[in-house]
Order: C-alpha cells, then structure tokens, then sequence
C-alpha cells in the first residue's frame, strides 16, 4: 500500500536521511535512480537542500562585503489568518505552511521580516534549489543587457547564436525568447518519460542518462536538436529550452559565464548572506532554466530588490526601467492561450509572471513551490522554498491554495 505523505511523514529528519557517520545503507539520498533517489519524493525534502553533494555545481560568489541588513519585526498574528483556497476550502497560513510541503519561508513587509519559518532539512545558512526561480535571473539579466543596448530584443536569435541557424530558434527574435512565444516543438510535461523536457533534463546535468542513452549530453547540443511547430510571436508557450537560449546568449554577449554575472550584477550588490550556486552540465554551462540554488533570505533580499524598482542595499541594483517592464507585464492574449486557469488575466514577461491584479503583483517560480512573489502596492515580499511532491507551472494544487493565501496575506496587512 502506497504511503499518504504529509508535511510531518515526509519530514527528512524524522526519517533520518543521511543522518550518522556514515548514514544507515537505507537511509542515503543518492544522486542515482532507484527508491534512494534523490529525485524522488519524499527524499526531495533532503535532497532540495543538498544539492551541492549531489550534481556538479558552480559557485555564485557573494563578494567579501557585509551582508544587507533585514531589519526584524516579527508578529504572531500571521499564522491565523484564513482564505479559501479556490476549491473552496478554508484555510489558515499556517496551515497552507504545511500543505505546500514548505521547507522555508520569509516574508518581508516594508522592507522588514515579519515571518521566518524553516522545515524539513533547510536552515538560513544552505542554499535550495529554487527550479524555475532560475529563469527570472536570467531574464532581468537580459533585459537589462537589452536596457544598456548590448542586446536588440527585435535583432534574430541567430544574430548572436549562429550555431542556432538551422533550429527552431533560427528565425525567432530575441523578444519571442525572452517572453517564451516561440514556436518549437519542445514539451514540459514532467510526468512523459518521452517529452523533450526528459532529455535536457540529461544534457542540463539534472539527471544522469539511462543505459544506451545517445542523445545529447550539453545544453548547447540539445538546443541544436529543437525544430520549430507553429509561429513565432502568436501565443505564449512555457517552455525551458527559451530560457537556455537566452542564458546562452547573454553569456555570449557579455563574454561571462553566468555564475559570474549574477555574482557581479545582482548578488554582490543586494549584499548577499550566502554564496548561491548553479548545477552544470558535462561540459561546465550552468543549467538556466532551473539550476540555481540560493539561501532563503537571499532570495527575500532578491524580491525587495524587485519591489523597490532595482534599489536595495543604498544602490541601484538593476534600472528602474527594466524593473517597470516587467511588472507592466505583456500581452494578456498570449498567455491566455496557454489555458492557466488558475491565473487569469495573467502575463509573461522577461520570464518573469505578471498577475496584473489589484497589488500590481509579479512573481518568480519554481515547479515544486518555490517563489518569489512581489505585491508592491501591498509593500510585500514573500520568498518560499518547497518541496512539494507535485511538479507543476499551473493549474495546480500549488496555485489553487498559494494564490490565495499571498492575497489573503496582502489584505491582511493592508487592513
């Protein structure tokens, strides 16, 4: 009989992964396939938390700086605040902590703490990965380098990527990549052992390739392998391989790998607690679309960032520009055709999601719960790091009961 997990039975410590000198032969997170995975749940709660022992990473230097200071004004009156999740449940914030399989979150009101909780294996010190959190790094990136001029967003892909020539990205521009309209023939769904999505998972160095296995084994040859299905430009499609085009790109741009950038743009500047990292593949790319691995509050500190239009820690980070570009969002159209019911009226920009609701909302995201979501008119930051068994973009559980709690949260605050 399959186990029913929950926040508590899943919980890495109360199973005793990894625990002892060495650890119990049937209590090791393994980097390879099989019940000791750590791909597979519930070993993610251990393994999300871990992952520089478990893929080859590459470090996202803090700089030698002190740490921005996160002023703390705790309350205690959070954990009760109720909202009905959009299957008509009521529920509380401290209960959702639980359902979402939460293994850390921070929320930042005006630019203070006024919750911090951690379970499972995380601590404030150790960097988790944040999956497609990832993407909304590298399109700030981008669209700052596209801010100073270095990139044209109308200019095609194969202007900067002739290796790209003959793919689906060929004839798309640099704006189809940014805002994920490009036509190509690529799935992400998880759960088809034959979607395109399994196979970068190998070339990306998230997982290692079966016996017999002769696909492509780099980002850059698997990207190669992509053809086109449908039109640049007419819906929005989400899809990984546009934020490893776009990665790549930025890189050959500005002629630093990526763990540089984001060390010397964002991470030195918002003052950073930790150093991140970014799993790589065989050949030492970092993987974009979903590889990076930061601390809790780093993130949080990431998202005031955002909040405050590219200003933190006495700087401006990122323009202020490049920050109103995204929170105004694209055309609501194109993401419509995606079929999100779960995010209505939404839009994708610059990889980063666009609520266009009343608190001007726009969020980074994670397949496992992982977010960054920004609320500026409620002065709001939260930063979530999860493991949740469910690995979804939308229309899922995590949406069903997150959407609503950070909303509920909001007008809580506002009050």
């Amino acid at each position: 009989m399959s186990t029913k997990w929950n926040a508590g039975n899943s919980d890495p410590k109360a199973r005793g992964l990894m625990e002892g000198f060495p650890p119990a032969q049937d209590r090791i997170v393994s980097a390879d396939a099989g019940d000791l995975s750590g791909s597979s749940f519930p070993n993610t709660r251990w393994a999300f938390s871990h992952q520089r022992e478990l893929k080859a990473t590459v470090n996202v230097r803090r700089g030698s700086g002190a740490p921005s200071a996160l002023p703390r004004q705790l309350r205690d009156d959070l954990d009760a605040v109720a909202f009905t999740t959009m299957d008509g449940e009521m529920m509380t914030w401290g209960q959702s902590i639980d359902a979402m399989f939460t293994d850390g979150i921070v929320v930042l009101h005006r630019g203070a703490v006024i919750y911090e909780t951690y379970r499972g294996a995380l601590a404030p010190e150790l960097p988790h990965i944040v999956f497609s959190v990832t993407k909304s790094f590298v399109g700030l990136l981008a669209a700052t380098q596209a801010h100073e001029g270095v990139i044209d967003p109308d200019a095609p892909v194969s202007a900067y990527l002739p290796e790209l020539k003959a793919s689906a990205f060929g004839d798309a521009s640099v704006r189809h990549v940014m805002d994920m309209t490009v036509g190509v023939k690529y799935s992400e769904a998880y759960t088809d052992p034959a979607a395109e999505v399994r196979t970068y998972g190998i070339a990306a160095g998230y997982s290692r390739p079966p016996e017999g296995y002769d696909g492509p084994r780099s980002i850059v040859d698997f990207l190669a392998t992509l053809k086109k299905q449908g039109e640049h430009g007419q819906a929005f499609a989400y899809k990984t391989c546009n934020t490893e085009v776009l990665a790549w790109l930025v890189q050959r741009v500005t002629g630093k790998a990526m763990a540089q950038l984001v060390s010397e743009r964002i991470w030195q500047k918002i003052g950073a607690e930790e150093d991140a990292c970014l799993i790589v593949d065989p050949t030492g790319m970092a993987a974009c679309g979903g590889g990076m691995n930061v601390a809790l509050r780093d993130l949080a500190r990431f998202g005031e960032m955002m909040r405050n239009c590219g200003a933190f820690n006495g700087r401006q980070v990122v323009p202020g520009a490049v920050v109103d570009d995204i929170a105004g969002g694209a055309r609501r159209e194109d993401f419509a055709k995606a079929g999100y019911t779960t995010m209505t009226g939404w839009s994708y920009r610059n990889q980063w999601w666009v609520s266009h609701n009343e608190l001007g909302a726009f969020t980074a995201r994670g397949i496992h719960g992982q977010v960054c979501w920004i609320a500026p008119k409620a002065e709001l930051v939260i930063a979530r790091l999860a493991s949740h068994p469910v690995a979804a973009n939308g229309n899922s559980v995590l949406d069903k009961v997150s959407l609503p709690a950070y909303a509920a949260l909001a007008a809580h605050l506002i009050g």
